[in-house]
Parts: C-alpha cells; sequence; structure tokens
C-alpha cells in the first residue's frame, strides 16, 4: 500500500538523485523545470503548497506502508476552487525496483481520493505524453477516463511530443470506489 505525505526540504536530494538525464526531468515535468533539477528549483516548487484553505498545489512523496521507504512522487495542483477541478502531475515512481507492481496506481488513486474526498472537487485531470504507454495503462488501470491528444504539444531535442489528455468525475469516482465525496467550501467571486 502507498501513503502520501507531504514533500519537504529534506526530499529534495532523493528526488534530484532519481532524476538521471533531461529526457526523463521532461518526461516527468514539460518544461517547468531545466536540468540538472536542483534544490533551489525544488524550493520554489513547494512554495506556498499543502495548505488546504489557501494552496492550489498539494505535493508530495509516495511512501510503501510495509517499508516505509519513498518510492514515487506525485502532485496534484492547478486547483481551482470555484470550478472544483485540479490536475495531477509530476507522476514517478522512483524506485526502479518497485515499477511495474502497481505503485503507480495506489499513488493516482491516493491523489484522487485527497482530490475527491478531502477538497471535495468534481473533476481531475492528467497529461501524458503519448509514448508513455506504460503510464497511460497505469492511469486507465486507475479509473481515468482517455479524452483526447493535444497533437505536438512540446518540442524536445529536435521531435514533437504529444500529450495524451485524461480525467476522471466525481461521480465516476464514487461510482468505482464508493466513497462520500467532501463538501466543497463556499466559492464567493
Amino acid at each position: 500500500m502507498i501513503r502520501l505525505e507531504q514533500f519537504t526540504q529534506a526530499d529534495f536530494k532523493q528526488l534530484i538523485e532519481w532524476i538521471t538525464d533531461e529526457e526523463l526531468l521532461m518526461n516527468w515535468s514539460g518544461s517547468l523545470f531545466s536540468f540538472p533539477l536542483t534544490e533551489e528549483s525544488l524550493a520554489w516548487y513547494i512554495e506556498d503548497t499543502n495548505d488546504p484553505h489557501t494552496s492550489d498545489a498539494f505535493v508530495y512523496k509516495a511512501v510503501d506502508t510495509e517499508t516505509n521507504e519513498v518510492v514515487g512522487h506525485i502532485s496534484l495542483g492547478g486547483i481551482s476552487r470555484k470550478n472544483r477541478s485540479g490536475r495531477i502531475s509530476r507522476v514517478l515512481v522512483g524506485n526502479t525496483g518497485q515499477r511495474g507492481r502497481g505503485v503507480c496506481q495506489e499513488m493516482i488513486r491516493a491523489v484522487l481520493k485527497v482530490g475527491f474526498e478531502q477538497l471535495g472537487l468534481h473533476r481531475i485531470a492528467l497529461g501524458v505524453y503519448d509514448f508513455n504507454q506504460g503510464a497511460i495503462g497505469c492511469y486507465t488501470k486507475a479509473g481515468m477516463v482517455l479524452e483526447g491528444t493535444s497533437r505536438d504539444s512540446l518540442y524536445f531535442n529536435g521531435s514533437y511530443w504529444s500529450l495524451t489528455e485524461m480525467s476522471m468525475l466525481e461521480a465516476e469516482w464514487e461510482q468505482r470506489f464508493g466513497q462520500r465525496k467532501a463538501v466543497p467550501a463556499q466559492v464567493t467571486t
């Protein structure tokens, strides 16, 4: 099983060690970061995150509950309280020995649970580069629904990468996992 814990400065070194080359960095973060990943850029990345009342981003490390080993990283950002929506991003099973064992699915389900049950979101989306068939399979098994592809959305090392868009709605979460949703906070405009 996977437990999500707040990603802090104490976790920077491990994430930097996992991101070993520029292509992996681009696949993980798109153009948000430059290679090599640095502690300074990660400090910026976690500023103003993880406050359930004010943050528009939640950044987590994924911990194996049996071993207490940190095995991955995931974030839920782009939170719109008005639209009750968010976006999963920067999903990484960093411990390569854990890949192919369902860790990714557990990470996705855990962050969906946060979004739907704690934050009261209605829609949670994500984007994955279309060549990453392993991730697309993981997200599909976790219940994400394919929406379409944004063609040639990122230019990297002389070629374009297309982004596959996926999402889940709160009714799909409830149907699949039978969980009550949180009551969303009142939004004033």
